[in-house]
């Protein structure tokens, strides 16, 4: 039976291996392998001879799998690691959405246009009138402080 504390360090340790795995494989993408930790060019090398005895889905999965177990362990898991995610028959990499632009917002019509027949808009009121209310608000109060 796994306890609740464990099963919160094996998907915490699943997502980590998850993400260091695919920052990993970029970085080695960009020739930056030489930047990693020795941990991760070893697991990286795991992969390489993995990847060259079966197909690159199952190397990634079985290369996160180790890292998983490692981080499980680090982590403070007691035991063998539970497994957090199921198994699926398809790849990873298919259940991609591929983008698409939101449809264009109907564009307002303008305070300053000329109102279309029928509708009637209210104009804002001029920059100079409220500055004229404003002048006379700060001088009623400054008569009324005297």
């Amino acid at each position: 039976m796994v306890k609740a504390a464990d099963m919160l360090i094996a998907r915490r340790a699943d997502t980590r291996a998850r993400a260091d795995f695919a920052t990993w494989k970029m970085m080695a993408k960009l020739n930056g392998s030489s930047a990693l930790p020795p941990e991760a060019q070893e697991f990286l090398l795991s992969y390489k001879n993995l990847r060259a005895q079966m197909n690159e889905g199952e190397a990634t999965e079985a290369t996160i799998g180790a890292i998983y177990k490692a981080y499980y362990a680090e982590m403070g898991g007691a035991g063998t690691p539970p497994d957090v995610r199921p198994r699926a028959a398809e790849p990873a990499a298919d259940n991609v959405t591929a983008f698409r632009r939101p449809e264009p917002k109907p564009k307002k019509a303008s305070f300053f246009r000329a109102a279309t027949a029928g509708a009637t808009q209210k104009r804002p009121l001029p920059v100079a009138l409220i500055f004229a209310c404003l002048v006379v608000v700060y001088v009623g109060i400054r008569l009324y402080w005297r």
